[in-house]
């Protein structure tokens, strides 16, 4: 049983999630952090979901076992654990949340003292302390060294301060009427109060979460929800997020909406223009369109490429002192506002862009027309390395010789082969990919 994955533990509440994995992992996680303890208290937040409750009393039952203190904040957006994590003082931050997935599934983000996820490394020496049953029985502490646990509810106004504060102080969002999806989540209460205090007619959707409907038809995953709605109420922009709040899609005046390499790319030229990018570069992960280097190559700018997956783009930042980078999905970083993809802050950055350059949505955000890209996923039988599939090289330099960009990999997650192409002939990618699909049928 391998428990992390790409971001944290996840999976369904109730089966591989149930409350002895939670407390368990809460054990694990407070032996691990007792290492390097600086205040003995952990921050735990979590999103809408109904789970929420039952993990949450888990971790609290486990964390306060091995010694800690935790402070219980609430429905709260992941980005929020992120900073309240470092502001508090605290050694570490929990966040109980599934992201983007349905109500039933829930997950378990862990942050260190400084606000940051947790490296590979870390998470397989927590996973190893889960599984040393003796080490997690001694752990178990008894009379004055239980910990204990104490809710606060007005750490939000510290949130809501830090996200307004990264807003450009001469800039006013006045006149602006802005469609909001929070999606059912965890940003239901502070989205709107955000955008309302900085001076904008906000019109609210999907911010009645009930414990079943985070997601659920809604937020980043369904943005054309949104789309209708700008074009009824003729807004001038709209922003969906996704059940954390940690992933932002931005819907034009027209209700279309605006792809993720494209937002990536204009907000990098953006800080570039404020003198505010470092080292002239972007992070962004192998799924990024071709056309979005190309573009940034225009403004003498340099595409670094990671895994997929928030954390890498993270690491890529920390280790090489930038402070843009995200993925095509929603997840935008801007590192010297945020310690982790923020949708709420990212938005207000697309704002400011928008309000500068005085033109509409539409034309602003989209300053360059992306590649053909063909995504094919394939149930597979075994997951052959695809380094030892005979005839595949050979196929792959055809393709790259033809002008293509290719990127096959297995999911994380199900018994499936990702098959991307990119080119820049539609008719020429589809040929390709159709060919690639039979090789790989044959194969697998």
């Amino acid at each position: 049983m391998k428990l992390f994955g790409t971001d944290g533990v996840r999976g369904q509440a109730g089966d591989f999630l149930d409350a002895m994995t939670a407390m368990k992992l809460a054990m694990a996680a407070g032996i691990f952090f007792r290492k390097q303890s600086y205040t003995n208290k952990i921050l735990v937040g979590k999103d809408t979901r109904r789970s929420g409750y039952m993990i949450e009393n888990a971790i609290v039952s486990g964390l306060t076992a091995v010694g800690y203190n935790v402070i219980q904040i609430g429905p709260m957006p992941t980005p929020a654990i992120a900073y309240l994590t470092e502001s508090m003082r605290c050694d570490a931050g929990i966040m109980l949340s599934a992201s983007h997935n349905p109500f039933d599934d829930n997950g378990i983000k862990f942050f260190n003292h400084n606000g940051d996820k947790l490296g590979t490394s870390c998470e397989e020496e927590i996973e190893k302390i889960f599984f040393n049953e003796e080490l997690l029985r001694s752990s178990q502490v008894t009379g004055k060294e239980i910990g204990a646990s104490k809710r606060i509810d007005d750490v939000i106004g510290r949130y809501i301060v830090s996200i307004k504060s990264s807003f450009p102080k001469e800039l006013s969002l006045n006149g602006l009427r802005i469609v909001l999806d929070c999606a059912n989540g965890a940003a239901y209460k502070v989205g709107p109060t955000i955008l309302e205090e900085l001076g904008a007619e906000v019109i609210v959707i999907n911010n009645k979460p009930n414990g079943y409907n985070i997601n659920d038809d809604c937020g980043a995953l369904h943005p054309k929800n949104v789309g209708k709605v700008v074009v009824d109420v003729r807004a001038d922009i709209g922003i969906a997020l996704d059940g954390d709040a940690d992933r932002l899609v931005v819907v034009d005046e027209k209700g279309q909406v605006v792809h993720g390499d494209k937002l990536i790319g204009v907000l990098c030229v953006y800080l570039q223009e404020q003198k505010l990018l470092k080292g002239k570069t972007c992070v962004a992960t192998v799924m990024s369109n071709k056309a979005l280097e190309d573009y940034l190559a225009s403004f003498e700018l340099k595409l670094n490429r990671t895994d997929v997956g928030d954390k890498h783009v993270l690491m890529e930042m920390k280790d090489n002192n930038l402070n843009f980078g995200g993925e095509q999905s929603g997840h935008i970083i801007f590192g010297d506002v945020a310690k982790t993809g923020d949708g709420l802050a990212s938005a207000l950055q697309v704002l400011a862009l928008v309000i500068k350059s005085g033109k509409p949505a539409s034309e602003v955000l989209n300053a360059f027309e992306l590649y053909p890209q063909l995504l094919v996923n394939l149930s597979v039988t075994k997951k052959v390395p695809v380094d030892e599939i005979e005839g595949l090289e050979e196929k792959l330099q055809v393709i790259r010789k033809n002008g293509m960009r290719d990127l096959i990999r297995y999911s994380g997650t199900e018994n499936k082969i990702r098959l991307l192409l990119e080119g820049k002939n539609e008719k020429e990618v589809k040929v390709a990919m159709d060919d690639l699909v039979d090789f790989f049928q044959s194969k697998l």
